[in-house]
């Protein structure tokens, strides 16, 4: 099996407004602004990168599989202030994961999810490879297995 796989991050543009709301606009669109005071453990779902100390980040819902489907989905994730896009080179996986426990859920065309997995993100790349060999499979979502949030979506290569 040689399917190769890129890693997407998600773009910081719907999420740069945000940090210039007041904690009681964020509190409306049930969002939370914090300072990380531990690291790992605030994902940024835009720089793909562990928040350091210090850092303020903004925790909001996000809808991740925004499909016509009954797995469409919705959960929290963190965005740093002013983080960059991850981009990775097809094969490369983003070294926030490597240390966590990672569920992969592969969708089909119509976002059915059509395959689940359970990996440590260190041995990762055999299950991105053998869900991608399968026709039926249009794309990946990365989760975080134990809180179960949203990590990064997986595109054929």
């Amino acid at each position: 099996m040689n399917t190769s796989f890129r890693f997407a991050a998600l773009s910081y543009a719907p999420f740069a407004s945000l940090f210039d709301l007041d904690d009681a606009a964020l509190e409306a669109r049930g969002a939370r602004r914090m300072v990380v005071e531990e690291t790992p453990g605030t994902p940024c779902r835009v720089s793909l990168q562990d928040a350091e100390i210090g850092e303020t980040v903004i925790l909001v819902p996000f809808a991740h599989h925004d499909v016509a489907s009954p797995y469409r989905a919705s959960g929290p994730i963190f965005v740093r202030k002013g983080a960059r896009a991850a981009t990775y080179a097809p094969g490369e996986v983003p070294p926030l994961l490597r240390h966590r426990l990672l569920s992969v859920r592969a969708y089909d065309r119509e976002g059915m999810m059509v395959e689940a997995d359970v990996a440590a993100g260190s041995e990762l790349e055999p299950v991105l490879q053998r869900m991608l060999a399968l026709d039926r499979v249009a794309y990946l979502h990365v989760h975080n297995a134990k809180p179960g949030c949203f990590a990064c979506a997986v595109e054929r290569a």
